[in-house]
């Protein structure tokens, strides 16, 4: 008997409920009434986990659900903060709020990834499980407790403590995105050379060259293209910093 319980606690399915509740309770700021919920958040598709009709039951389609809720929300908040926004300016401002690296910080802040139920090792997972689990939390507190309780978690960990209106105007969250659209309204011919670069490292690397009216005007290398173009771009950013309005 004492050897079939010892099998039972440690399948990767179990946990232990009153603490996983005084968790997500502590982490909300006020009692979940469907625990359900917010198991399903923190449940990877590995463990396989399915409901009386067979369909899937993980953290993906509650993401799905909170990306949206925290875009709403967001949004709302944006809107009456800020009356003389123009919609571009609106959305440029919601994205910088909802970046993933914000996300990603967030979700690391909370430790959401330890209550994570995996057969996945986790230290094989990206930075973006981070980010992730928080927006499956969103997702979760809605179907729990409605936009109400929604909105106040969203004002509680991310409007009151990282919205800053100034602060964010200023906020680059795309260098290459910045750039291109300068490049674009300045009639600029610009191309980003990228190539394998086959350095000593361990790891693959990317090098890229940023032409501008035929030009080289910044070189950068890193562990994937997008990094290498996203590095790239912030050097010559600086290179062009005078003229460019953020």
């Amino acid at each position: 008997m004492d050897f079939l319980k010892n099998i039972f606690n440690s399948l990767p399915t179990k946990r232990q409920e009153g603490d996983f509740f005084l968790f997500i309770q502590s982490v909300l700021g006020f009692k979940p009434k469907n625990i359900t919920y917010y198991e399903t958040a923190f449940t990877h598709r590995s463990i396989d986990k399915k409901d009386a009709l067979g369909n899937p039951l993980h953290y993906e389609r509650l993401e799905f659900l909170g990306d949206s809720m925290l875009g709403a929300v967001i949004a709302a908040y944006l809107f009456s903060e800020v009356p003389s926004g123009n919609e571009g300016y609106l959305t440029k401002m919601r994205s910088k709020v909802v970046s993933r690296k914000h996300l990603n910080e967030l979700g690391k802040d909370l430790k959401l990834v330890k209550q994570l139920r995996s057969k996945i090792p986790q230290e094989q997972f990206g930075v973006n499980i981070h980010g992730n689990l928080f927006e499956a939390l969103v997702g979760a507190i809605y179907l729990d407790r409605g936009y109400d309780y929604c909105e106040k978690f969203l004002f509680d960990t991310v409007i009151h403590p990282y919205v800053d209106i100034e602060n964010l105007e200023s906020t680059v969250i795309s260098y290459k995105s910045l750039l291109i659209e300068w490049f674009q309204k300045k009639k600029y011919a610009f191309k980003y050379e990228v190539y394998e670069d086959t350095g000593i490292e361990e790891y693959r690397h990317f090098a890229v060259k940023l032409w501008v009216k035929g030009k080289v005007v910044a070189k950068a290398r890193a562990t994937s293209k997008k990094k290498a173009e996203e590095k790239a771009s912030k050097r010559a950013f600086f290179a062009f910093q005078q003229k460019i309005e953020p």
